[in-house]
């Protein structure tokens, strides 16, 4: 069984990572996420979240979407497969509770995985 954990080494950081992603990755949205995903050729999952600015001006607000939607992901992370880099911006213009964000993360790690099949 897998650990459930969310370590260093899964966090997608960088600027050249990030620069690749946005450059060569696919794009899907999905709940309240556009998410940005990419093979990387390695055995490691690689997890980024964004929460804009523009749509949450206060930072307590930005920093509780980015622990629920991190928490979701750790959690339901076996739904993507190894070796994929992925960055979820959340879309949303309000703050949703955590079931709503635990949803939705899980439908966006089932479409990024149905993408990412040949």
């Amino acid at each position: 069984m897998e650990r459930m954990t969310l370590s260093k080494e899964e966090r997608l950081c960088g600027r050249d990572s990030v620069a690749e992603l946005f450059a060569h990755g696919k794009s899907l949205s999905a709940g309240c996420f556009r998410c940005r995903f990419l093979a990387n050729g390695t055995e490691q999952r690689r997890f980024m979240v964004s929460v804009p600015k523009r749509s949450f001006k206060r930072a307590v607000k930005r920093n509780l979407l980015k622990r629920r939607i991190r928490e979701a992901y750790r959690q339901q992370k076996a739904l993507l497969p190894s070796g994929t880099d992925i960055l979820f911006v959340y879309t949303a213009t309000e703050v949703l509770e955590y079931n709503e964000i635990y949803a939705a993360v899980g439908e966006a790690l089932s479409a990024v995985n149905n993408a990412l099949q040949p």
